[in-house]
Protein backbone atom coordinates (compact mmCIF):
# COMPACT_ATOMS: atom_id res chain seq x y z
CA UNK A 1 0.00 0.00 0.00
CA UNK A 2 1.16 4.02 -0.70
CA UNK A 3 -0.41 6.45 1.24
CA UNK A 4 -0.26 9.93 -0.04
CA UNK A 5 -1.14 13.58 0.30
CA UNK A 6 -2.96 15.58 -2.60
CA UNK A 7 -4.69 18.70 -2.20
CA UNK A 8 -4.43 18.60 1.88
CA UNK A 9 -6.20 14.87 2.21
CA UNK A 10 -4.17 11.95 2.90
CA UNK A 11 -5.26 8.82 0.90
CA UNK A 12 -4.08 4.82 1.21
CA UNK A 13 -4.05 2.45 -1.39
CA UNK A 14 -2.48 1.30 -4.40
CA UNK A 15 -0.24 3.47 -6.90
CA UNK A 16 -0.43 2.34 -10.32
CA UNK A 17 2.06 4.75 -12.23
CA UNK A 18 2.72 8.04 -11.64
CA UNK A 19 5.22 10.01 -14.31
CA UNK A 20 6.20 14.27 -14.24
CA UNK A 21 2.40 14.91 -15.02
CA UNK A 22 0.29 12.79 -13.65
CA UNK A 23 -0.04 9.94 -10.33
CA UNK A 24 -2.59 7.25 -11.00
CA UNK A 25 -4.04 5.98 -7.52
CA UNK A 26 -6.64 3.37 -6.30
CA UNK A 27 -7.99 4.82 -3.46
CA UNK A 28 -8.73 1.75 -0.94
CA UNK A 29 -11.46 4.21 0.90
CA UNK A 30 -13.28 4.33 -1.89
CA UNK A 31 -14.37 0.63 -2.17
CA UNK A 32 -17.47 -0.11 -1.02
CA UNK A 33 -17.34 -3.57 0.13
CA UNK A 34 -15.51 -5.30 2.53
CA UNK A 35 -14.76 -8.10 -0.02
CA UNK A 36 -13.26 -5.72 -2.77
CA UNK A 37 -11.12 -4.10 -0.07
CA UNK A 38 -9.93 -7.56 0.63
CA UNK A 39 -9.39 -8.37 -2.85
CA UNK A 40 -7.14 -5.68 -3.58
CA UNK A 41 -5.61 -6.38 -0.59
CA UNK A 42 -4.48 -10.31 -1.99
CA UNK A 43 -3.84 -8.74 -5.97
CA UNK A 44 -1.80 -5.98 -4.16
CA UNK A 45 0.15 -8.83 -1.99
CA UNK A 46 0.36 -11.01 -4.74
CA UNK A 47 1.78 -8.15 -7.11
CA UNK A 48 4.56 -7.33 -4.20
CA UNK A 49 5.94 -10.79 -3.56
CA UNK A 50 5.65 -12.09 -7.29
CA UNK A 51 6.78 -8.99 -9.13
CA UNK A 52 9.71 -6.63 -9.99
CA UNK A 53 7.31 -4.14 -8.40
CA UNK A 54 8.85 -2.02 -11.44
CA UNK A 55 5.66 -3.12 -13.32
CA UNK A 56 2.58 -1.33 -12.41
CA UNK A 57 -0.33 -3.66 -10.34
CA UNK A 58 -2.94 -3.56 -13.57
CA UNK A 59 -0.42 -4.95 -16.15
CA UNK A 60 0.56 -7.42 -13.67
CA UNK A 61 -2.40 -8.52 -12.76
CA UNK A 62 -4.15 -7.76 -16.14
CA UNK A 63 -7.76 -8.21 -16.85
CA UNK A 64 -8.97 -9.56 -13.10
CA UNK A 65 -7.97 -5.94 -11.98
CA UNK A 66 -10.09 -4.68 -14.29
CA UNK A 67 -12.88 -4.36 -11.48
CA UNK A 68 -10.89 -1.56 -9.47
CA UNK A 69 -10.78 0.69 -12.65
CA UNK A 70 -13.58 2.89 -11.13
CA UNK A 71 -12.23 3.24 -8.33
CA UNK A 72 -8.65 4.69 -10.35
CA UNK A 73 -7.57 8.56 -9.12
CA UNK A 74 -5.96 10.70 -11.09
CA UNK A 75 -3.70 13.52 -9.68
CA UNK A 76 -1.94 16.22 -10.55
CA UNK A 77 2.29 14.95 -9.68
CA UNK A 78 2.87 18.22 -8.78
CA UNK A 79 0.41 18.13 -6.16
CA UNK A 80 1.17 14.90 -4.74
CA UNK A 81 3.39 13.95 -1.56
CA UNK A 82 3.63 10.48 -1.08
CA UNK A 83 4.06 9.39 2.55
CA UNK A 84 5.44 5.76 2.16
CA UNK A 85 5.10 2.59 -0.35
CA UNK A 86 6.36 1.65 -3.00
CA UNK A 87 6.38 4.23 -6.28
CA UNK A 88 5.80 2.54 -9.82
CA UNK A 89 6.44 4.05 -13.00
CA UNK A 90 6.72 2.91 -16.45
CA UNK A 91 9.21 5.45 -17.08
CA UNK A 92 11.51 3.16 -15.44
CA UNK A 93 11.16 0.74 -17.53
CA UNK A 94 14.20 -0.12 -19.31
CA UNK A 95 13.77 0.52 -22.83
CA UNK A 96 15.09 -1.57 -25.46
CA UNK A 97 18.37 -0.14 -26.89
CA UNK A 98 18.95 -1.00 -30.32
CA UNK A 99 22.90 -0.87 -31.19
CA UNK A 100 23.45 0.98 -34.53
CA UNK A 101 26.76 -0.26 -36.51
CA UNK A 102 27.92 2.40 -38.99
CA UNK A 103 29.58 1.02 -41.92
CA UNK A 104 31.97 3.21 -43.91
CA UNK A 105 33.11 2.10 -47.03
CA UNK A 106 36.16 3.58 -48.24
CA UNK A 107 37.19 3.78 -51.68
CA UNK A 108 41.24 2.83 -52.41
CA UNK A 109 42.69 4.76 -54.83
CA UNK A 110 45.86 3.49 -56.74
Amino acid sequence: LTGLTFSGKDYIGVLQNQNAVVTSFYDYEDLPTPELKNKLLELADSWWWESNRIIPINIFIGKEFGEFKPFLKTMATKDVTILFGPVTSLDNVAKKRVKRRTLQLVRKVD
